[in-house]
């Protein structure tokens, strides 16, 4: 049985969900993976008002439209994270308040809290989202950084994310941190050190989005075969990286569409993802979620790209083999 093919609506906040999912349905999407933000998924009123969850369902069944997960990445980025001006346009008031850091950091925290006891009360397994960092400026080692700043990092991630993946526990969802540059895990090994650090406990897995990988040079699908029983999500996005001299792969603190950039976003099929050997790997460790498109490609028409990418994600998958292709060969089968 194929996939479903979700779109998520993190970069559609600026239409109503009313809209955007007759837009969806229309192009041929099995369903939605709702953003925490605009009118798409609210978690406040998730929790608080008895009847929103099946409203939002039911506005999501009038186009026949399902939804397996939702997403509050612009929170839990707040959670970690060293919070400065920057914050202040992505997070709802109630989390930003006074701006007070501390006070951001513990309303964030809370907000993600809340998104696990939302998803149960709306029937979804899994929330994704972002961790934030406090290490992430730390990245390049000048002035030379001592590990224990790293660890200290990694403890304080512990020490923020193991209560709030205790509410996620209580309420039987999982978290996909969606790895990612600016992320407590952005590659493989930073990934394995999360998993340490926040010991390994079931709740808490990954978003797998290969596009983030790709650029940094790591292969997509060895983050598969590395992590096969934590790929709580997928999402299906693509990334080129243009490196000829005068680009680099830090981007130039140029921003995202510019060709002088070493890589950008690409709409799926359109950058330099494998994705048929990402298939192959999923096949192996028997995920059977959605396949999300996260669709950024600054320089593609959006609705253009949305319709197109929903046919290519269904020409891309493909269930695994039922049968050894050699076994005909064998004459007592026969």
């Amino acid at each position: 049985m194929a996939r479903p093919v979700t779109m998520f609506t993190g970069q559609w906040a600026d239409m109503k969900l009313d809209d955007m999912a007759k837009t969806m349905k229309g192009f041929g999407f099995d369903g939605l993976e709702l953003a925490c933000w605009g009118d798409h998924f609210e978690v406040d009123r998730a929790v608080t008002e008895d009847d929103y969850c099946d409203k939002k369902r039911e506005q999501l069944d009038k186009y026949d439209l399902g939804c397996w997960s939702i997403s509050t990445h612009l929170c839990g980025q707040a959670v970690c994270d060293i919070i400065d001006e920057r914050h202040k346009a992505i997070l709802p008031e109630s989390v930003w308040g006074d701006g007070d850091p501390a006070g951001v950091n513990d309303r964030a925290a809370e907000a993600v809290k809340n998104a696990a006891r939302a998803a149960q009360k709306f029937g979804v397994p899994v929330v994704n989202g972002f961790t934030g960092s406090s290490i992430w400026h730390l990245l390049y080692s000048f002035p030379p950084v001592p590990p224990k700043m790293i660890d200290d990092g990694f403890k304080l991630f512990a020490d923020r994310w193991n209560p709030i993946m205790d509410v996620f526990g209580e309420c039987g969802i999982k978290f996909g941190l969606e790895v990612h540059p600016t992320e407590i895990a952005f590659d493989i090994y930073s990934a394995e050190k999360a998993l340490d650090a926040i010991g390994h406990r079931e709740e808490f897995g990954f978003n797998f989005d290969p596009s983030h990988l790709l650029w940094q040079g790591i292969d997509p699908v060895e983050f598969i075969r590395y992590f096969p029983d934590r790929i709580y999500h997928v999402h299906i996005k693509d990334a080129i990286t243009t490196l000829n001299g005068r680009t680099g792969i830090l981007g130039s603190h140029i921003d995202f569409g510019d060709h002088r950039r070493g890589w950008n976003f690409r709409s799926p099929g359109h950058g330099g993802v494998n994705f048929e050997e990402i298939i192959r790997a999923l096949n192996d460790i028997q995920y059977t979620g959605p396949l999300s498109i996260e669709w950024e490609d600054s320089g593609m028409d959006r609705l253009h790209g949305a319709e197109e990418s929903c046919e290519f994600v269904r020409s891309i998958d493909f269930a695994p083999s039922d049968v050894a292709f050699d076994s005909a060969f064998d004459k007592e089968k026969q």
